[in-house]
């Protein structure tokens, strides 16, 4: 009897907590419901705007081999496996560089509005959850935010590979390419985009690196062509670029991924990234439009590279004033970019420089005339962080130039005494041997064709 009536009080407890469960499932749900919707409240992380900077920084990812294939097919085939892996290098080598410490001194706590500190070295107190501590994009965590910056440090020390093209040795290009992201792209990150740094202070307008990614490259890649000397047979033996295909294909992954750099760097998805996308598109297409045009009526043919590097003239150029100008103000980037980077180009004989692959001409030149026009067309319709000629604000004007001599001076001197150093260490370029068998054999040891 007794075991009988245990059990039936087994049962009878058993109903009731079978009844209670849905209430009391339900009230830890309701519960839980109350907390998550209170976090969400609170929380200034927007999963639009996270996806949108994550995206765009796998678009700018790919500019880097884009960029590969691009100087891949200007070079001669004996030069095309080495070029396309200074591309593919970098990303390695800055990827790493920009955890360790790279990110820490172009956006961390400033030091006399010139560099930040190392107090994000090793992405210490970079949040994956949380916003950066300056505001830099309030809505995405702060190592989204790193990651998508990562990609614009990565390209730009691969931008001046091309200056100097089929005769460096491999072992000075790592040298020097950790050395100038580190104390050359790092510090002037932090003087236009960190919090503190003194270009961002006075009021220099640089959406999305017309200084900072551009004309850096483009003074760099000049001073590393006059120092480096002219290519053997310069003048002499042909010289033209093998792959027209590669050219293309690199052009229009770059046109692709562009989209990443300048819209992405809204940091959030609405309508800034928006205009930026608009313009963008815009400024490319007039300006490979413009150069076609030009390089037709100077060469008497409508050359398909000369369409391609136009294009990437375009892209150069709208990318400082992408979040500030209109479309109207897009359309004239673009044919300032066509004419003054096609012309730039045919002038570098002048001062007696081999910068094989025009980078000089198209981000020197391109960036500089980028960074000029967003003092001239940036307009508060657009964004009212941005005021230029257009609304009356000259002064902008002024702001600009100083952010271009700055850069110009900062590094073309920067530049020669980093080389300086290299070549006192590991000597800048290959042998005469070594150069004329070329740098797919000499450096890697492989071939890009087989035969």
């Amino acid at each position: 009897m007794k075991r009988i009536h245990v059990l039936l009080f087994v049962a009878i407890g058993f109903g009731f907590l079978m009844g209670a469960m849905p209430n009391v499932v339900h009230a830890a749900t309701v519960a839980a419901s109350h907390l998550a919707s209170g976090a969400a409240a609170t929380s200034p992380i927007s999963a639009g705007d996270t996806s949108w900077v994550l995206a765009s920084a796998a678009l700018v990812m790919l500019m880097t081999p884009a960029l590969g294939f691009f100087y891949g097919g200007l070079v001669r085939p004996k030069n095309a496996l080495s070029t396309i892996m200074h591309s593919f290098f970098i990303l390695c080598l800055i990827s790493v560089q920009w955890v360790l410490w790279g990110y820490s001194l172009a956006f961390g706590p400033d030091h006399g509005h010139l560099i930040g500190g190392l107090d994000w070295a090793l992405l210490k107190n970079v949040s994956m959850s949380q916003p950066d501590p300056f505001g830099y994009a309030p809505t995405v965590p702060h190592q989204a935010y790193m990651a998508f910056q990562m990609m614009f440090a990565v390209i730009t020390p691969a931008l001046i590979t091309g200056a100097f093209a089929e005769r460096k040795r491999f072992k000075a290009y790592v040298l020097f390419s950790l050395l100038w992201a580190t104390f050359i792209y790092d510090p002037l990150a932090h003087w236009v985009w960190g919090d503190g740094g003194w270009l961002h202070n006075l009021g220099a307008l640089d959406f999305a690196g017309g200084s900072v990614v551009h004309m850096s490259s483009g003074v760099s890649a000049i001073v590393a062509a006059k120092m480096l000397g002219p290519r053997i047979g310069l003048g002499k033996d042909k010289m033209e670029p093998h792959d027209a295909t590669y050219v293309v294909l690199g052009a229009s992954l770059l046109w692709f991924g562009w989209f990443g750099f300048n819209a992405g760097s809204a940091v959030a998805a609405g309508s800034l990234a928006t205009s930026a996308f608009v313009v963008t598109n815009t400024a490319t297409a007039m300006a490979g439009l413009t150069y076609l045009t030009v390089s037709w009526m100077h060469k008497g043919q409508p050359s398909a590279i000369g369409a391609a590097v136009g294009a990437v003239c375009g892209l150069v150029a709208i990318t400082p004033a992408s979040g500030y100008v209109d479309v109207g103000g897009s359309v004239l980037i673009g044919i300032g970019a066509g004419v003054i980077c096609y012309f730039a180009a045919q002038l570098k004989n002048l001062i007696k420089a081999d910068d094989a692959l025009d980078v000089f001409a198209c981000h020197g030149m391109g960036g500089t005339w980028g960074a000029l026009a967003t003092g001239i067309f940036a307009t508060t319709a657009v964004n009212s962080a941005g005021s230029g000629v257009i609304d009356g604000h000259w002064q902008q004007l002024l702001y600009q130039g100083a952010d271009i001599g700055a850069t110009w001076l900062y590094c073309g001197i920067g530049t020669f005494i980093l080389l300086k150093v290299v070549n006192a260490i590991v000597g800048l370029r290959v042998d005469e041997q070594e150069e004329v068998l070329g740098l797919d054999v000499s450096q890697h040891g492989e071939m890009a064709y087989g035969l």
